[in-house]
C-alpha cells in the first residue's frame, strides 16, 4: 500500500512507456511506430488476451467487477505497474474492465549469506534445482515455507535439510505413514467403524480449529502461515497417536481392538483431509496419497468443518513412504555446488599512489559524473547514456582499488575485483533508486528503508575495498554538528 500511496499522493507525474529497442510491442501512433512498449505498460494487458484465446467468454472475468475478485501476486518492484499504472489505464477506457482487489508482493530472497547472481552462479536456479535429484514438491515446501511474505528470507541448504528432514519426514510423512500402515496391516486396509470418546472429540475440535485457520490464511493470501498450519494438524495427529498407544491396543480385548481400530480409522480420515489442504502446496505429495487412500479426486474441496470422508467398509491401498532423509553431508556439497565462480582476487601492496595519480582519477571521476547527469537531463539516447554510465563505474572502480591501495590497513591485502565491481554498481543504482524516491516526495518509511540499503552496500564496498565503513548518521550527524 505505501508503494501505491507514494505514487498517487502528490498526483501522478508523467513517465515514458516507450523504448528504443527492436523487440517488443511496436507503438501504433504516427511518428513513434519505431519504438516499442515498455514492458511493464504492456505486459498485463496479455492477462486479458491470455483468457480470450483460451475462452470466448472472457468478459465473465475481465469485465465483470462486482462478481470477480482478481489477485495480483508479484515482486515489489512491480507494484506501480499493477497498482497504479494498469488499473488507471483500465479505467480510462470506461469500460468496465475488472480492477484488481487483492495485490500480494513479496520481498527479496537471498541465496546463504549473500544474494542470488546469474552472472556469478551464486544460488540454484530451476533447470539446476531439477538437476539435483530432489523432488519438485520438497522444493515448492521449502520456498513456500521461506516465503519473503513481509520481509526479505534468506535460502539456506543447512536449513533446507533441516526442513526435509524435520517437518516434512519426521513430521508430516511419519504421521501418514504411521496412519495408513497400522490400518493396512492391523485391519487388512479396511476402515473400521468409528466409536469417538472424548479424547477423540477433542481432536477433531483442534483439527477444526487449525482448519478454520488454515482457510483464514489463504483467504488473506498469507501463503506461508497457511503451510504451518498442516504441519500443526499431523503434529496434533502423532500425538494423538502416541498418547493412545494404538499398537498395544490390537493386541487385547475385543473393546481394545475396538478402540485401536477408532483411533487408526480417525487417524486416516485426518490423512485425507491433509491430502487435500496439501494440494496447493505440494501437488504430487497430495495425490500419492490420495492414491494410497484409494479416493477419487473430486474429495479436493475444503468445508468450514472437518468431516470425515472415509467411511466404514473402505479399503485403502498399500501405504508407502512419502519423503526420503537427506543427509547433511549432501547439504555441504550442494552448497559447495552452487557458491558461483572463485572471484578474481588482486593482491595489492601497500605502496600508496601518487597524489597526481590520484587527483587525476578523482577528476576523472567527477567530470564522468557530470557528464553522465547532463546527458539524462537532455534526455539522450539510452544506448549513450548506458555507455557513459559504464565508464563512470570503471572509473570509481579504479579509484577505489587505487585508493584500497594507499589505506593504512595492513602490509599486503587482498582486494576482490569483481567483488568490488559488483558493489559499485550496486551503490550506483540504489543511490539512483533513492534519488528519484525523494524527487517524488515519497513516504518516509519508503525513503527510509531504501537510504538504509544503501548506506548498507556502501558499507559492504568499502570493507571489500579494503576502507573502513562509514559510521555515525552520515548527512543527519554532519547537520547536527553543523547547528553546534
Amino acid at each position: 500500500m505505501g508503494i501505491a500511496r507514494a505514487w498517487v499522493r502528490d498526483g501522478l507525474k508523467p513517465r515514458c512507456i516507450s523504448r528504443d529497442l527492436k523487440w517488443g510491442t511496436p507503438v501504433p501512433l504516427e511518428g513513434f511506430t519505431d519504438k516499442v512498449f515498455y514492458v511493464w505498460y504492456d505486459a498485463p494487458i496479455g492477462y486479458l488476451s491470455i483468457t480470450a484465446n483460451y475462452t470466448a467468454e472472457w468478459r465473465q472475468w475481465w469485465q465483470n467487477q462486482k462478481q470477480v475478485q482478481l489477485y495480483n501476486f508479484m515482486a515489489k518492484d512491480n507494484v506501480p505497474f499493477h497498482s497504479v499504472i494498469f488499473p488507471c489505464t483500465c479505467l480510462g477506457t470506461d469500460d468496465n474492465y475488472t480492477l484488481v482487489n487483492h495485490l500480494i508482493a513479496t520481498e527479496y530472497l537471498n541465496y546463504e549469506d549473500g544474494k542470488f547472481s546469474k552472472s556469478r552462479q551464486v544460488g540454484v536456479f530451476g533447470d539446476q534445482a531439477k538437476d539435483t535429484g530432489i523432488p519438485a514438491d520438497i522444493w515448492r515446501f521449502y520456498l513456500l515455507y521461506i516465503r519473503p511474505e513481509s520481509q526479505d528470507s534468506s535460502f539456506s541448504w543447512t536449513d533446507f535439510v533441516t526442513k526435509n528432514n524435520s517437518e516434512l519426514l519426521n513430521n508430516l510423512g511419519n504421521y501418514i505413514n504411521r496412519s495408513l500402515m497400522f490400518l493396512f496391516n492391523s485391519f487388512n486396509g479396511i476402515m473400521p467403524e468409528l466409536h469417538l470418546t472424548d479424547e477423540d472429540k477433542r481432536l477433531l475440535v483442534v483439527v477444526c480449529r487449525e482448519l478454520k485457520g488454515y482457510m483464514s490464511l489463504l483467504e488473506k493470501a498469507r501463503i506461508r502461515d497457511a503451510l504451518r498450519y498442516i504441519l500443526n494438524i499431523s503434529r496434533h495427529g502423532n500425538q494423538y497417536i502416541q498418547g493412545n498407544k494404538p499398537w498395544a491396543l490390537v493386541k487385547g480385548s475385543d473393546a481394545e481392538r475396538e478402540r485401536a481400530g477408532t483411533v487408526m480409522g480417525l487417524s486416516a480420515n485426518v490423512v485425507c483431509l491433509l491430502s487435500v489442504l496439501l494440494q496447493p502446496f505440494m501437488p504430487a505429495v497430495s495425490e500419492n496419497i490420495q492414491q494410497q487412500l484409494n479416493i477419487p479426486r473430486d474429495v479436493n474441496v475444503i468445508t468450514g468443518d472437518f468431516v470425515c470422508m472415509l467411511k466404514p467398509g473402505h479399503q485403502i491401498s498399500k501405504p508407502a513412504p512419502l519423503f526420503q532423509k537427506i543427509d547433511a553431508s549432501m547439504a555441504e556439497e550442494l552448497k559447495q555446488k552452487f557458491a558461483g565462480k572463485q572471484p578474481e582476487v588482486t593482491k595489492v601492496k601497500n605502496g600508496p599512489a601518487s597524489t597526481e595519480e590520484m587527483e587525476k582519477l578523482s577528476l576523472a571521476v567527477k567530470e564522468q559524473a557530470e557528464k553522465v547527469r547532463n546527458l539524462k537531463a537532455s534526455t539522450a539516447e539510452k544506448q549513450l547514456i548506458d555507455a557513459e554510465v559504464k565508464l563512470l563505474l570503471d572509473l570509481k572502480q579504479k579509484l577505489v582499488v587505487t585508493s584500497a591501495a594507499t589505506a593504512d590497513v595492513a602490509d599486503q591485502r587482498e582486494v576482490d575485483v569483481e567483488e568490488v565491481k559488483r558493489l559499485t554498481e550496486a551503490v550506483a543504482l540504489q543511490a539512483t533508486k533513492v534519488r528519484d524516491l525523494k524527487a517524488n516526495k515519497v513516504d518516509k518509511s519508503v525513503l527510509d528503508s531504501e537510504v538504509k540499503q544503501l548506506l548498507g552496500l556502501k558499507n559492504q564496498l568499502a570493507l571489500a575495498s579494503g576502507e573502513k565503513p562509514a559510521t555515525g548518521g552520515g548527512n543527519q550527524a554532519k547537520k547536527k554538528k553543523g547547528k553546534k
